[in-house]
């Protein structure tokens, strides 16, 4: 005999509490996602690289846009932005920062060979990748110059990845990347359509959609006057210095001489191609420009040589137009303290909307730092630029670093051609909802009600027996 209404009703309304427990988990598991932050590494094409800077072209590179380099003969783009589709695995992001390539120095000025790649997009949907970049080339023979905004410049080969499913972060390694025929054209005729690039990796965080906050009425705008005020009081809480050091001693210490590497401490933050020192305190005479500032963290650099030195205690001084940035240098147990480093101009630091900025001015190392890095460089060498953000004003808002979002679990990897093996998913997958979970906790759900009306029907069988 059938269970009876009561008893199908309740295993019914049980099996709904339970699936609806699991579909709101499943449905945001499948929303559209944000990205918001993370980085792109690619060297281009590391034979170009060689061929600029080699006996031929004897030319150079140069980063731009906050762009850094990572390992040794690629560069990290940075910040990115743009949306991703659990439920379709379509994926856009879209990086900051740019490298120029100029070689074969004419006679009369300028170069024959002048390439900018800046603003890296990979867009994939349906199982087919492609890379995007901003590019100015000058074409070889004519010198015409060609600015193009987001060419399709290499198609990526994803055998294997399945883009569905991940939440955050998304991480891909080595993708093989070919050059395409709108790629070949911008690169200024060097290379012909189908020619392999350098793989691509990237690493992006994901976001799920935030929820409407209720409007607000809008914030009372203070006079001039009061504005004018907390500019000149001379006392400021916020400010930060970015400093790289110098590019080619980052690459240095993680190279194949030093092994090694550095290590950030005391709320220092890595911008790629910069470490940002936070939590500036100090003073601020507007009229004579004269500053003073204290910053917090440090970075520790070590390697298989023997080296070992730490820069903390961070300073910057500002007076006549000149800046001094300072540090304390731990060289093993000895630490010398408010050792000058660099100088720098500081002409312009005339506060605006509340903020007083110095962006890359150029640094040039002292004696006392030449020094502190063992001889290594000698005074007056050009190291990395200085960028300097005071908020004079207290609502002022320091400018961002470069976002190069969350460190990745293991990435996933197109299949190899010679093995044929499957692709992991992407690293998000690992570390979010896995789609095999949903799967069985729906099963086990669906065979937990089964059993409650399976036990219904014992019970009613053995009354009426």
């Amino acid at each position: 005999m059938p269970p009876s209404r009561s008893v199908r009703a309740s295993a019914v309304a049980l099996l709904a509490v339970l699936l609806g427990a699991l579909l709101p988990a499943t449905a945001a598991q499948a929303a559209s996602r944000t990205v918001q932050g993370g980085r792109l590494d690619w060297g281009i094409k590391s034979s170009f690289q060689s061929y600029v800077t080699g006996p031929i072209a004897q030319g150079s590179w140069s980063l731009t846009g906050g762009a850094a380099t990572v390992g040794g003969s690629q560069f990290r783009f940075h910040s990115a932005t743009g949306s991703y589709d659990p439920g379709s695995g379509a994926f856009q992001a879209g990086f900051s920062g740019g490298v120029h390539f100029v070689g074969h120095k004419q006679a009369g000025g300028g170069n024959e060979l002048d390439l900018t790649i800046s603003r890296p997009t990979v867009r994939i949907s349906g199982g087919a990748g492609t890379l995007y970049a901003d590019m100015v080339s000058k074409e070889r023979g004519s010198g015409r110059v060609t600015t193009s905004s987001q060419v399709p410049l290499a198609t990526l080969g994803l055998s294997g990845i399945n883009m569905k499913g991940g939440s955050t972060p998304i991480a891909l390694n080595n993708v093989p990347a070919t050059l395409t025929s709108q790629g070949a054209g911008a690169f200024a005729g060097y290379y012909t359509a189908g020619t392999p690039l350098d793989a691509v990796s990237l690493s992006v965080d994901t976001k799920a959609p935030a929820a409407a906050k209720p409007s607000k009425s809008p914030a009372s705008t203070p006079s001039p006057s009061a504005t004018k005020k907390k500019e000149t009081a001379g006392r400021f809480e916020d400010a930060a210095v970015d400093w790289g050091v110098r590019r080619t001693f980052r690459e240095y210490v993680t190279g194949s001489i030093g092994r090694g590497k550095w290590t950030l401490a005391g709320g220092a933050q890595d911008g790629g191609a910069v470490f940002r020192f936070p939590e500036g305190k100090g003073t601020y005479d507007v009229a004579k420009k004269k500053l003073d500032a204290t910053f917090a963290g440090s970075v520790h650099f070590t390697g298989a040589d023997g080296l070992d030195l730490e820069l903390a205690g961070f300073a910057v001084r500002t007076a006549s137009g000149k800046g001094t940035l300072l540090a304390d240098v731990t060289d093993g147990t000895t630490t010398d303290k408010a050792v000058p480093l660099v100088t720098f101009p500081a002409a312009d630091l005339t506060p605006k909307s509340g903020l007083a900025v110095l962006t890359e001015a150029p640094a040039t190392l002292t004696a006392q730092g030449a020094e502190a890095f063992g001889s290594l460089y000698k005074a007056g060498t050009a190291m990395d630029p200085v960028s300097l953000a005071v908020a004079v004003d207290a609502k002022a808002e320091l400018p961002a670093l470069p976002d190069l979002g969350s460190e990745a679990a293991p990435s996933a990897t197109p299949a190899t051609k010679s093995t044929g093996t499957p692709a992991a998913q992407p690293a998000a997958a690992e570390s979010g909802f896995p789609t095999s979970l949903a799967v069985g906790g729906g099963a086990a759900i669906v065979a937990a009600a089964a059993g409650v009306l399976y036990a219904a029907r014992r019970r009613r069988t053995a009354r009426t027996t």
